[in-house]
């Protein structure tokens, strides 16, 4: 065994996991380094105060001389608990969140100082932009860039800092970051859902989306981790053998919580608790070494930067534990990769759930409208959507051990499916008196007796409904939740505002009454949903020729999803519902394609330096050692040594071979990227880069394991699956 791999096996294996006890109430610690709402009345001026929520309910802009006030009790607050420094806390098109460190320490002359924080730096600040992905934005050499604070969520202290969260935007005006098109199609959702609601209650003034993000991630000890170059460098492995045990005996799921990894959850959670991140469940996942956990619901912009911010914190706590945190959504061959089941759903400032069912036929018909018209919003948009959850790294998972296929579908399960079925018969124009009693009493008033029955989930779905929301489970462990919720409450937004103007034509036209013109709008937009909704199983090859069949899309790489971002019709789409503008999303186009052939760049040269410098030479000397050993056998029984030295001389020649076609491999691949690299246009390299260039990986991957099955374990330089999956 190598040095590096014993001594780090070694350690692993001494850790202390001494069991951590759990003393402090939740309830006690929730939100505690936050500027929440209960620390601003304390804090605030009754004006200050009612201008915060204002600008948070409504979008309103709060003054100069308020922002003063809020700064000056902000600091107050901050200085109290320790405090040093602030940070305008953003997220830019990298995945990562950015902060640049200000004291709040000014001097003042003769010798002294002052902490000083004041409206101005609240609200914006001018960070160095030159660096972050912009997508031709701006020239390199144009460094301006804004950042401007989001009252919408709320300050919080990490360690010693204060971090205000905010939007991202170049000198132009056109966003940076995921956060300002997130917060505008939130806006249109709003809007448009607000419009619809009133159909059913005139009190309904606002609607929030929400989103319950479930994190999955993968637990290593920190020193097995550091041992291998694929991790430390692409977050993955790049070659290893499958272990003889996996995930094939179930034993690992919902099972007892391993010591360390208990003491990890518990040290997050409190972290998290202080943070106001709600977190509520933690549990065993089906591959080893594999976790998740789950915070409750929240209103969509701050479940986004609360997901963001866990993925930062999550890190930093894991190091604390000697581990490491593993969110790439396949970190493993041959077991579970990770997502980010991102759960959605519409709630009106009345207190109701747009996807729950209710009391009367009236709230139900209410939950019918936004279900459907979510399914023919996804149905119209389904390329849309699996382009928002398109990356280098998801396309590992999608469409194996348990994660949905790329392509879209919904699932709403077989009673659902025939409430919809029932709708679709619903006659043309005006309702008879028995029509809608039927209708109303022997359909849609028994949905919630329907949804008791039917909470089981499709695995295989990438977007199902699941009683009171939908999941949405093709989102990948690393992504950042914006970027799909984006896509999702913009089409829903635009759905809506289609269906609010098809009912009122119908009301105005054909002088229907209000839910007859529903009934007859929402009666079409299930014949033209059909398509898009699917029971079966998302695995077989009977669904991608029914997929086909249907028109649906089938996009199972990268640079093939991401060409629909820059269609005219969703160029149009954004811009009509004020989201991005064509600048802004072909930007974000060319970032990610971009990103799509940096990773699989890296991931290229660090397999080709592992093969050639850690498995080739590896091989060779245990080669040797066992020509030396057939070399005495000759001489020890001259000609008959071949009968005893047959078995080491088949594995010689075995040895031989797979260097050969590694290395034969590692330079076809070499040549390939460098080919790839002279493309100018980054749509083809990327082309290149998924076509021509990654497919040698598992053809180096495939030798590289087979010798990592014939070379002796005590040489073998790279720590294998089985220590780094089991060892806890």
């Amino acid at each position: 065994m190598s040095t590096l791999r014993f001594e780090a096996l070694k350690e692993a294996i001494n850790r202390n996991a001494v069991i951590i006890t759990e003393t402090d109430r939740r309830s006690a610690i929730f939100g505690e380094n936050v500027f929440n709402q209960t620390t601003m009345m304390q804090s605030l001026t009754k004006d200050a105060y009612k201008s915060v929520m204002a600008a948070i309910e409504s979008g309103s802009k709060i003054n100069r001389a308020i922002a003063d006030q809020i700064a000056s009790a902000m600091k107050e607050w901050a200085l109290a608990k320790g405090v040093t420094h602030y940070t305008h806390w953003f997220q830019p098109l990298t995945g990562a969140t950015a902060e640049k460190h200000d004291a709040f320490f000014e001097t003042i002359g003769n010798g002294q100082a002052i902490e000083k924080f004041g409206g101005g730096q609240l609200v914006q600040q001018e960070p160095d932009a030159s660096s972050f992905p912009n997508g031709g934005i701006r020239n390199t050499f144009e460094a301006r860039g804004y950042t401007a604070w989001d009252p919408t969520s709320p300050a919080f202290i990490y360690g010693t800092t204060l971090c205000i969260p905010t939007v991202f935007v170049a000198y132009t005006g056109e966003a940076l970051d995921y956060k300002t098109p997130l917060l505008r199609a939130l806006q249109a959702v709003d809007s448009a859902a607000t419009a619809v609601a009133k159909y059913f209650d005139k009190n309904v003034k606002k609607v929030n989306a929400s989103l319950g993000w479930e994190q999955e991630y993968f637990l290593i000890d920190n020193g097995l981790a550091n041992s291998r170059p694929d991790i430390v460098m692409t977050g993955r492995t790049l070659l290893g053998h499958s272990p003889a045990k996996g995930q094939q005996l179930d034993d690992h799921y919902f099972g007892s919580i391993p010591t360390r990894a208990l003491n990890f959850m518990m040290d997050l959670e409190v972290e998290c608790m202080k943070l106001g991140i709600p977190v509520k469940t933690r549990h065993n996942e089906v591959a080893p070494n594999q976790f998740e956990l789950a915070p409750i619901y929240e209103e969509t912009n701050l479940a986004v930067d609360h997901n963001s911010l866990l993925m930062d914190v999550m890190g930093k706590i894991a190091s604390r534990h000697n581990l490491k945190v593993l969110l790439h959504e396949k970190p493993f061959a041959g077991v579970n990769g990770s997502g980010k089941h991102n759960n959605w759903s519409l709630g009106t400032d009345t207190g109701i759930n747009l996807l729950g069912p209710g009391k009367t036929p009236m709230s139900n018909l209410q939950f019918l409208t936004f279900f459907i018209n979510t399914i023919k919003a996804i149905n119209d948009n389904e390329e849309l959507m699996r382009a928002g959850i398109a990356s280098a790294s998801n396309d590992h998972r999608l469409g194996a051990n348990e994660a949905p296929p790329a392509i879209m579908s919904v699932f709403i399960g077989e009673q659902l499916t025939a409430v919809l079925k029932e709708l679709e018969g619903v006659t043309d124009g005006k309702l008879s008196p028995k029509e809608k009693t039927d209708l109303k009493l022997n359909v849609v008033g028994k949905i919630p007796e329907i949804l008791l029955d039917n909470t089981d989930r499709n695995r295989t779905s990438p977007f199902a409904f699941t009683g009171n929301k939908f999941e949405f489970r093709a989102v990948g462990s690393k992504a950042n939740c914006a970027n799909p919720m984006t896509i999702l409450n913009t089409i829903v937004a635009k759905q809506l505002v289609d269906f609010k103007q098809e009912v009122d034509k119908l009301i105005k036209k054909k002088d229907l009454k209000k839910d007859e013109a529903i009934f007859n709008v929402l009666r079409e937009y299930i014949k033209q949903s059909k398509n898009i909704l699917f029971e079966g199983n998302g695995y077989g090859e009977e669904w991608e020729k029914e997929a086909k069949k249907r028109g649906l899309s089938n996009n199972k790489t990268t640079p093939e999803a991401l060409k629909v971002k820059v269609s005219d019709k969703n160029l149009r789409l954004f811009e009509e519902m004020g989201v991005m503008n064509k600048i802004e999303a072909e930007a974000r186009y060319e970032i990610e394609i971009e990103e799509y052939v940096m990773h699989i760049q890296i991931e290229g040269r660090v397999l080709g330096d592992i093969a050639r410098n850690h498995v080739i030479p590896t091989a060779i000397k245990y080669q040797n050692t066992l020509i030396n050993n057939v070399s005495g056998l000759k001489e020890l029984y001259g000609s008959d040594f071949k009968k005893y030295a047959a078995e080491q001389m088949e594995i010689i020649e075995e040895i031989s071979n797979h260097i050969g076609k590694i290395n034969a491999k590692v330079n076809e691949m070499t040549e390939a990227r460098k080919k790839a690299n002279a493309i100018e246009d980054i749509v083809k390299r990327a082309e290149d880069y998924c076509f021509k260039v990654k497919p040698m990986f598992d053809d180096i991957r495939y030798s590289c394991d087979k010798l990592e099955l014939l070379v002796d374990d005590e040489l073998w330089p790279l720590t294998k699956y089985r220590e780094l999956l089991f060892t806890r």
